[in-house]
């Protein structure tokens, strides 16, 4: 027996008329990452994010951390002094901006705790500053406010539209 096996001429149509937008497509996406910052030859910050993506040919070059970050600063001794978190962020290479969303929270070097749903970073003119509902909790008070701005550091802040300063228990 036999068997005549033969081809047709249909073969697969080759889709080549797709469009991409380039200016939408991250041309970097990295999982699970963890970088470290010097300055001068000397480690300063660490930043770890589950996802990154870089959309360097976005009209606006950034990089975008949509599952959030989160930011540790160190000491000349390694330790960390400072660190922040927050559930998405972003980064703006040409302005040198970055803007934390949902849930950021902040702890200064002086054992302050900032919580805010937005804080921006200019790390051109070196001040962190937010429009949005702000609690600042000190060893014996809690400030609620409507925006604030700050040096780099968290340190030296002013506290726009104030709305009460709660103190706290010693024992709590």
């Amino acid at each position: 027996m036999l068997f005549f096996v033969a081809c047709s001429g249909n073969k697969p149509k080759l889709v080549d008329d797709v469009v991409v937008d380039r200016t939408q497509v991250p041309r970097l996406k990295v999982d699970s990452v963890t970088t470290l910052v010097s300055d001068s030859g000397v480690t300063r910050y660490r930043i770890t994010a589950p996802k990154w993506y870089v959309y360097d040919r976005a009209a606006e070059p950034y990089w975008d951390f949509p599952e959030g970050l989160h930011f540790d600063r160190f000491d000349p001794f390694y330790n960390v002094d400072a660190q922040i978190d927050c559930k998405r962020a972003r980064f703006y290479e040409v302005k040198k901006l970055w803007v934390l969303n949902d849930s950021v929270k902040a702890i200064n070097l002086q054992g302050e705790k900032f919580e805010t749903q937005e804080l921006a970073w200019n790390q051109q003119t070196e001040i962190i500053y937010s429009d949005s509902l702000v609690i600042i909790t000190q060893k014996d008070k809690r400030i609620i406010g409507l925006g604030f701005e700050s040096n780099q550091t968290m340190t030296r802040y002013t506290i726009r539209k104030p709305q009460g300063i709660i103190p706290i228990d010693s024992e709590e």
